[in-house]
C-alpha cells in the first residue's frame, strides 16, 4: 500500500516550468514543488519568476528563477547549458491574436508561431536531448480545447495549439524506448492573463463558462494537477497523449438543453 502513497513524491527531482511567472505556469511551479520537486521557474519575465520561486521558498520548498525566452536560440541554450538534464520540464507559454483570418498579417501570424510553436518545439529539442541520453525524464506541453474546437478568430492560436500535440506525440515515439515520457495538457477557459480581455467583457466570460459541464471556468491550479500527474510515477504509463482539463466543454461543446 505504502508503494501507492509514493506515486505523486517528486522528492529529489528537478523540474523546469517555462512560464513560470504568472497563471499556469506559476501554478505548475508551485504544485510540482508542493510534491517535492525543486522548481526551476523559468520565464522571459525574470522579476515575475523570481518571485514565483521566493513565494515557493517561503512556503518551505526549493526553488530557483531562471530567464529563458523560448524565441532565444542562445536563450535557450544558456538555460540548457545551466540546467542540463531536468527530470521534468513543463512548457507553458503562449500568446494569441484574435482576429479574423483576413486581418491576420505575416507579422502577427509569424510572432504566434514563434511562442506557440516554435519555441515549444525548441525547448522540446534542447532539453529533450539530455533526457534521452539520461535514459529518463517526462516532457509536458501545454495545448489548448482550441486545439480541438475552434471559433472564429483562433485560426493561428488553434493551429498552434494542435500543432504542439503532435510534436508531443512524435517525440514520445521517438523517445519511448530511452525513458522519456512526452504528454500534452489541453486546459479549456482557465482565468489567467491571456484571458483577460474575456474576463473584462461580463457577456463573453459568462458565455463562456456556461459553454461546458461543470459551467465555470478553471483556476490555474486545477491544470495544475494534470501536470503533476504526468510528471509522477503515477503516469510512467501514460506517453503520447493529450490529456483534456476542460470542465467538459469538449464533451457538450455547443450545448442545447432540450425541455424534455
Amino acid at each position: 500500500m505504502n508503494e501507492y502513497r509514493d506515486l505523486f513524491n517528486l522528492d529529489g527531482r528537478v523540474a523546469l516550468v517555462v512560464g513560470a511567472a504568472s497563471g499556469i505556469g506559476e501554478a505548475c511551479a508551485h504544485a510540482l514543488a508542493a510534491f517535492g520537486a525543486h522548481a526551476v521557474c523559468a520565464d522571459l519575465n525574470v522579476e515575475g519568476a523570481t518571485q514565483t520561486a521566493e513565494a515557493i521558498s517561503s512556503e518551505g520548498g526549493g526553488a530557483e528563477a531562471l530567464q529563458l525566452d523560448v524565441t532565444s536560440p542562445a536563450s535557450v541554450e544558456a538555460a540548457r547549458a545551466r540546467i542540463k538534464a531536468p527530470d521534468a520540464l513543463v512548457i507553458t507559454p503562449g500568446i494569441n491574436v484574435r482576429r479574423p483570418l483576413f486581418d491576420i498579417d505575416d507579422d502577427a501570424f509569424t510572432r504566434v508561431v514563434d511562442v506557440n510553436l516554435k519555441g515549444t518545439f525548441r525547448v522540446m529539442r534542447e532539453f529533450g536531448r539530455g533526457m534521452a541520453e539520461r535514459g529518463r525524464g517526462s516532457i509536458v506541453v501545454m495545448s489548448s480545447i482550441r486545439g480541438r474546437m475552434v471559433e472564429p478568430g483562433q485560426s493561428v492560436y488553434a493551429a498552434t495549439k494542435a500543432g504542439v500535440v503532435l510534436l508531443a506525440s512524435t517525440l514520445a515515439a521517438e523517445l519511448g524506448d530511452r525513458g522519456v515520457r512526452v504528454n500534452a495538457v489541453a486546459p479549456g477557459v482557465t482565468e489567467t492573463p491571456l484571458t483577460r480581455q474575456i474576463k473584462d467583457n461580463p457577456e463573453w466570460y459568462r458565455a463562456y463558462a456556461e459553454k461546458g459541464a461543470i459551467r465555470r471556468w478553471a483556476q490555474p491550479s486545477e491544470i495544475a494537477g494534470a501536470v503533476v500527474f504526468l510528471v509522477s510515477d503515477a503516469a510512467s504509463f501514460v506517453t503520447g497523449t493529450c490529456l483534456f482539463v476542460d470542465g467538459g466543454w469538449t464533451a457538450v461543446d455547443g450545448r442545447f438543453t432540450p425541455p424534455l
